[in-house]
């Protein structure tokens, strides 16, 4: 996807990965057109958000996840349809791990405003990397 711009001179710029907030507030379910997007997850009660299939996406599609509102009863959860997420996350200071897992988990109670995921396709794999302030405010699991 393409967007035009129109800078200060009045020359019209293309700009071919414009990175964009998408506000989530229930579950959803992403796409390969949400590729370079950022997703604020934005709700007193989590949700799920589904990831694409990996048959669906090309390698280099790539989201950041982060906690924009606290959340107190219910965790937001990003979910793979697969175990195909690699990576770590930053929680408290602590490494923790993720190795063919299929969901992150932001958990009630634990996350902090900020808190966030980045997560990119490799062709094979969702590379994930992270960072939580407190303890358990971020986790790998798989069924």
């Amino acid at each position: 996807m393409s967007i035009y711009k129109t800078d200060a001179s009045g020359d019209v710029k293309r700009h071919d990965r414009p990175e964009f907030v998408k506000v989530v507030s229930a579950a959803t379910s992403l796409t390969a057109l949400d590729n370079d997007l950022v997703i604020e997850l934005n709700a007193a009660a989590g949700a799920q958000v589904d990831l694409p299939a990996v048959a669906d996406i090309e390698s280099g599609w790539n989201i950041k996840v982060f906690v924009g509102a606290a959340f107190a009863t219910t965790d937001w959860t990003v979910v793979s349809a697969t175990n195909v997420i690699q990576g770590h996350a930053i929680v408290a200071g602590a490494h923790v791990a993720a190795a063919d897992e299929n969901t992150i988990s932001f958990v009630a109670s634990a996350e902090g405003i900020g808190d966030f995921v980045d997560i990119r396709f490799n062709g094979t794999n969702f590379i994930v990397f992270g960072s939580g302030v407190a303890s358990g405010a971020i986790t790998f699991t798989a069924p």
